[in-house]
């Protein structure tokens, strides 16, 4: 089975991040790109089917030179290949824009390796963004069906099976290939990199595609308009009631709750 997986490089986030004083701007300076979190479970899920049916994974992601650093990483945990897609006409890019540019570049490695992609990867979201928008418009663009929302996928002589994840709990979904699928959490973990494998990494080419190299696509004018970038409001802090009874301390708890009219 040949699939591709898209993945994004995004700030870490377990680093708390704060707009630059007096702009919309994300103050990224001192931050560590990591591969987005959606998209490591995707990695992993495509890892184990690979496992299970055989193929390959090619793992590819938009940015900049930099960015082949997250390629390197999926190398080192269970993609066959990589490349990234760059180009100074893609920043700025949005999810359609984005879509389009995925699109391109899966059609140019579909034509140089003589043979189609059975399933697409994406994760649900980028937690930089958390628009969960680009594995449908990717969908969309390449004219193929899509799953959202996977926790489990295996073969089927027909396809696929997808089990995917509602509000209400879970149901089993049948595609036909080629399809593209976005991933959930699933109920395991990624895998870490060996030190062997880092180093086989390392060693490994990234081939780049750029604008040219796609025919000359471009993202377009944008199909969405960000209105605002703000930090959340701060929680304030709680109020530790220490009375002398449990009694005492539910009355004035109710009490507090009363002049603060949340009751």
């Amino acid at each position: 089975m040949e699939i591709l997986v898209c993945l994004k490089q995004v700030p870490d986030d377990s680093v708390e991040l704060h707009l630059k004083p007096g702009t919309q701007e994300v103050n990224l300076e001192g931050v560590t790109p990591v591969v987005n979190a959606f998209d490591t479970y995707a990695l992993e899920m495509a890892t184990r089917l690979k496992e299970a049916v055989g193929g390959s994974i090619t793992a590819i992601t938009i940015g900049p030179e930099g960015a082949k650093d997250a390629v390197k990483t999926c190398l080192a945990v269970g993609a066959n290949q990589g490349c990234l897609i760059t180009d100074p006409s893609f920043e700025g890019a949005d999810t359609l824009g984005k879509s389009k540019i995925l699109a391109a570049a899966i059609r140019k490695l579909e034509a140089d390796a003589g043979k189609p992609f059975d399933l697409i990867f994406c994760g649900r979201e980028a937690t930089d963004k958390a628009s969960g928008q680009v594995g449908p418009q990717l969908a969309e663009a390449l004219g193929v069906g899509v799953v959202t929302d996977l926790v489990d996928i295996q073969q089927t002589d027909a396809g696929v099976q997808a089990k995917q994840e509602t509000e209400e709990g879970y149901r089993l979904v049948d595609a036909p290939l080629p399809c593209v699928v976005t991933v959930n959490k699933p109920p395991y973990d990624p895998r870490y990199p060996t030190i062997k494998s880092k180093l086989a990494a390392r060693k490994m080419p990234i081939p780049t595609l750029d604008a040219a190299a796609l025919g000359g696509v471009a993202p377009g004018a944008a199909g969405s308009h960000v209105v605002k970038v703000y930090e959340p409001a701060k929680r304030q802090a709680g109020v530790k009631l220490k009375e002398e009874t449990c009694e005492e301390t539910v009355a004035k708890a109710i009490a507090m709750m009363a002049d603060a009219k949340v009751l």
